[in-house]
């Protein structure tokens, strides 16, 4: 069925115009019709217009009457105008049925918009890291013969399943030495079934996103105020101390002992260096795992990769975990 997608820029500007129209072909090839906002292509220093131009732009996508909302692409922006978004104008958008779809800048919205109002938004693609992969053929093989990209098809099939009102829940593996059984209890009203390493929770508020922006949103009144949620996390080109060092500040402001679990996504593009002597990501997990009693669950497919699921930021969901596989369930929204 054709949906109205409506792409919108209000973070960083477009560099890549490009992959900006292989997106744009994309989803018309997909069969939906797709509205380009008159700014999306603005550029002001890094930014996608100046503050005023960024602010037009979201209300603007508010006001289209589109099926879905989705951004071009993040970076960095949306923190700096927080204060300037008609939060009334966006729950009543959502309300009336429009999806507001996107990733990494995008967490400060989604996590505003639920703070100021409890409106519903979604993590996932954008535009141009999403759909509008491709071009020239890699060279992975080094002689110029590498497949072309194209846009991954379960980031695909979980975005159609959004926009077609199908999208349920998500399911994955854990990392096979990350082990919820590492926990040394399962906090609030998680059910036991017996074996430590399998346990659900019920109907707890899934929100998150990428963790540098989520951490900056502290302290402020577009932080969640969020007990007993499900707090999914992922990040890009940060090592993992300062992965840690985010999470410290988490833990010590008391958000990480309120969730009933933390689901850790793809934490990617850093490099490790001699001077870390053996200290890389999972020595972080199990840091966090010794200082919270909350599950910690790790590889969620999602985050700055290709393949990646379509997460709710403010529904009410089970998460079921058996072993290493684990489920979240939110059904239709």
């Amino acid at each position: 069925m054709k949906k109205h997608i409506y792409i919108y820029s209000p973070s960083g500007a477009v560099r890549d115009k490009p992959a900006f129209r292989r997106g744009v072909a994309r989803l018309k090839a997909l069969g939906h019709e797709v509205e380009i906002d008159e700014a999306a292509l603005a550029s002001h220093l890094r930014f996608a217009g100046n503050d005023e131009t960024r602010l037009a732009a979201i209300h603007r996508a508010a006001a289209s009457g589109a099926d879905v909302a989705l951004i071009s692409r993040g970076g960095y922006g949306l923190t700096r105008i927080l204060d300037g978004i008609r939060y009334k104008a966006v729950a009543k958008a959502i309300e009336a049925g429009t999806l507001f779809v996107g990733i990494s800048d995008f967490t400060a919205f989604q996590n505003a918009v639920l703070a100021r109002t409890g409106a519903v938004t979604w993590a996932g693609p954008a535009l141009c890291e999403g759909f509008g992969v491709g071009g020239k053929p890699d060279m992975a093989d080094g002689h110029g013969h590498g497949e072309e990209q194209v846009p991954d098809d379960i980031m695909e099939a979980c975005f159609e399943d959004l926009v077609q009102g199908q999208g349920e829940g998500a399911g994955w593996r854990q990392n096979r030495e990350s082990n919820p059984s590492a926990t040394d209890s399962i906090a609030g009203d998680a059910i036991s079934t017996g074996d430590r390493a399998s346990f659900g929770i019920k109907k707890a508020v899934m929100w998150g996103g990428n963790l540098a922006v989520l951490t900056s949103l502290l302290g402020t009144p577009y932080f969640p105020d969020i007990k007993g949620g499900i707090l999914f996390l992922e990040d890009v080109a940060e090592h993992p101390y300062r992965i840690e060092r985010m999470l410290t500040q988490l833990l010590h402001a008391g958000v990480l002992g309120r969730q009933k679990a933390i689901v850790l996504g793809q934490f990617t593009e850093y490099k490790l260096l001699p001077h870390d002597r053996g200290y890389k990501l999972q020595t972080v997990v199990n840091w966090l795992r010794q200082q919270i009693k909350v599950p910690v669950l790790t590889n969620l497919p999602y985050g700055h990769v290709a393949t990646k699921v379509i997460l709710p930021v403010g529904v009410k969901t089970d998460l079921m975990v058996e072993g290493r596989d684990a489920l979240l369930f939110w059904g239709h929204v």
